[in-house]
C-alpha cells in the first residue's frame, strides 16, 4: 500500500520533499548568496521536471479518493514547465530580494494544490486542494511589501477568492445533500437533474469562472495583475489558469456529464460574453500588465469555445493550446518583468521605439503577441484553429462566428503594441538592457515553442492518445 502510494502520488511527492528543502534551506544558518540560491532552486525545478516525465502510473489510492491517470500526469508536467519558465525569467527580479526561499515554497505549496485538484476523485479533495493553493497565492501577490499596490492586489485576490470559494462550497453541501455522496464516479449516477441540484450546479459554475476569470466574474483580475510583482501575475496568468481549465475539463464532461445540456449553455454564454469584454477592455488599456490581464480574460473566452465540444478533440484542442499558451505568454512575461525589474516602466507608452536599443527583446515580445492574437505561422493560430474546431463540432456555428470576429479585433490591441515598439518615435526610448544567460535561456525557449510546436504535428496526437477515454 505504502509503496503504491509513492508510485502514484510522486509528482505531489517530489514537490513536498521539495518544499521541506526550501525550509531547511531557510532555517540552517547559512543560506548562500542569491545567485547561489536561484541557481540551486532552478536546477531542482528543472529535475522536478524531468522525474516527473519517467516511472509514471496508473491507479488509485485512499479508496479512490486520488487517481493517477497518463493524462492528469501530463497536465500536471506542463504546469511543472510553465513553473521553470516563470522561475527563469524572473531572475532579474528575483535577485534583488532577500527572501527568495520563501517565494518559492509559496510558489510549491501553491504547485501542490493544483496537483491534487486535477487529480482528486472527491469534491472534499478538490476543495482542500483549492484553498491550499489559494491562500499561498495570495501572499505571492503580496511580495512586493514595499509596495502598496502589491497588498491591494493581495487583499483583492483573497477577498475574491473568499466569495468564490464560499460559493463553491455552498455548492459542493447542496450536491451532497440531494446526491449522498462526494466521490465522483458516485455522484455522476446520483445527478438526477432536480433544481436543487442545477441551483449547486450554477453555483460550482460560478465558483470556477471566478477562478479562471470568465465575464462576469473577472472583476479582480486586471487590479490583481496590475499590483502583483510580475512573476506572481505571470503565475496566475498561466500555471493557476492552466490548472483551473483542467479540472473544468474533468468536472464538466465526468462528474456533471448528465448535465451537459445545462452546462453546454452556460459555458456558451460565458464564453461569448468573456470574449467580447475580455477584447473591449483590452482596447483602451495603457498600463501592460492590464493589457495582458484583459488579453488573458479573452484568451479564457477561447478556451470555453473548446471546451463547448464536449469530445475527445476538444479536450486534446484545450491542453494543446494551453501548452502554447504557456510558450507565447511567458515570452511576453519575460521581456516584460525584465523591463519591469530594470527600469521600473509598465507602461504602453514606454515601448514606443523599443526596438532602437532592445532588438532581441523587441522580437522576443514580438512574436509572442503574434502568437497570443493567433497569427500564422505562429503556435498561437494552430491552438486557435483546433479550438474552433472543436466548438464547431456540436454544429453552433453562431459561436464560431462570434469567436472568429474577435480574433479579428484582438488583432488590433495586439498589432497595436507592435507598431509602437517597432514604428513609433520615442525622444528617450527605454535603455539598452542587459539580459542575464537564464532569462535569454526562457525566452529562447519561449520562441522555439511559438515558432516551432505548430508544425510538429506529434505534440497534437500524443495529447489526443492520452485524452482517450478520458
Amino acid at each position: 500500500m505504502v509503496l503504491e502510494i509513492f508510485k502514484l502520488m510522486k509528482p505531489e511527492l517530489l514537490l513536498v520533499l521539495l518544499l521541506f528543502v526550501l525550509l531547511f534551506w531557510k532555517l540552517a544558518k547559512n543560506e548562500g548568496t542569491t545567485a547561489t540560491q536561484l541557481a540551486v532552486i532552478n536546477l531542482l525545478l528543472i529535475g522536478n521536471l524531468v522525474a516527473g516525465l519517467f516511472l509514471n502510473f496508473e491507479g488509485s489510492v485512499f479508496s479512490e479518493v486520488y487517481k493517477a491517470s497518463t493524462l492528469a500526469t501530463a497536465e500536471k508536467n506542463i504546469l511543472n514547465f510553465g513553473v521553470c519558465l516563470i522561475s527563469m525569467q524572473s531572475y532579474s527580479w528575483l535577485k534583488t530580494h532577500k527572501h527568495i526561499l520563501e517565494f518559492y515554497m509559496l510558489l510549491v505549496s501553491t504547485l501542490i494544490g493544483f496537483f491534487l485538484m486535477i487529480s482528486g476523485q472527491n469534491l472534499l479533495l478538490f476543495y482542500l486542494g483549492l484553498e491550499l493553493a489559494t491562500i499561498p497565492l495570495a501572499a505571492l501577490c503580496n511580495f512586493d511589501l514595499e509596495k502598496r499596490k502589491s497588498s491591494e492586489a493581495a487583499m483583492k485576490l483573497i477577498m475574491s477568492s473568499a466569495f468564490s470559494s464560499a460559493l463553491l462550497l455552498f455548492g459542493i453541501s447542496l450536491v451532497y445533500g440531494t446526491t449522498g455522496t462526494i466521490n465522483f464516479p458516485e455522484l455522476t449516477l446520483a445527478l438526477t437533474g432536480s433544481p436543487l441540484q442545477l441551483f449547486a450546479f450554477v453555483l460550482l459554475i460560478a465558483g470556477f469562472a471566478f477562478k479562471i476569470s470568465a465575464v462576469p466574474f473577472h472583476l479582480w483580475t486586471a487590479d490583481v495583475y496590475e499590483g502583483a510583482p510580475i512573476a506572481a501575475t505571470s503565475f496566475l496568468s498561466v500555471v493557476s489558469k492552466g490548472s483551473i481549465a483542467f479540472i473544468l475539463l474533468t468536472a464538466l464532461y465526468k462528474v456533471f456529464a448528465p448535465m451537459h445540456d445545462l452546462w453546454y449553455n452556460m459555458v456558451m454564454l460565458l464564453s461569448i460574453a468573456t470574449m467580447i469584454i475580455g477584447n473591449l477592455f483590452a482596447l483602451r488599456q495603457q498600463n501592460i500588465k492590464r493589457f495582458l490581464a484583459y488579453s488573458s480574460i479573452a484568451q479564457v473566452g477561447f478556451i470555453l469555445v473548446g471546451i463547448s465540444g464536449s469530445s475527445q478533440v476538444a479536450t486534446t484542442s484545450v491542453i494543446y493550446f494551453l501548452l502554447i499558451y504557456i510558450f507565447s505568454n511567458l515570452g511576453a512575461f519575460a521581456v516584460i518583468v525584465l523591463v519591469s525589474a530594470v527600469t521600473g516602466k509598465e507602461s504602453m507608452s514606454d515601448y514606443k521605439a523599443f526596438y532602437t536599443n532592445n532588438k532581441l527583446l523587441s522580437w522576443v515580445l514580438t512574436i509572442s503577441l503574434l502568437s497570443l492574437a493567433g497569427i500564422p505561422p505562429t503556435a498561437g493560430f494552430f491552438g486557435k484553429y483546433f479550438l474552433l474546431m472543436a466548438g464547431a463540432g456540436k454544429g453552433n456555428y453562431t459561436l464560431i462566428t462570434i469567436a472568429a470576429l474577435n480574433i479579428v479585433i484582438s488583432f488590433y490591441y495586439y498589432l497595436k503594441v507592435v507598431k509602437a515598439i517597432f514604428m513609433d518615435a520615442n525622444e528617450q526610448p527605454i535603455e539598452k538592457i542587459a539580459i542575464p544567460a537564464i532569462s535569454r535561456t526562457a525566452m529562447l525557449i519561449c520562441v522555439s515553442g511559438t515558432l516551432l510546436i505548430g508544425f510538429i504535428s506529434w505534440i497534437y496526437d500524443h495529447i489526443y492518445s492520452l485524452s482517450f477515454g478520458f
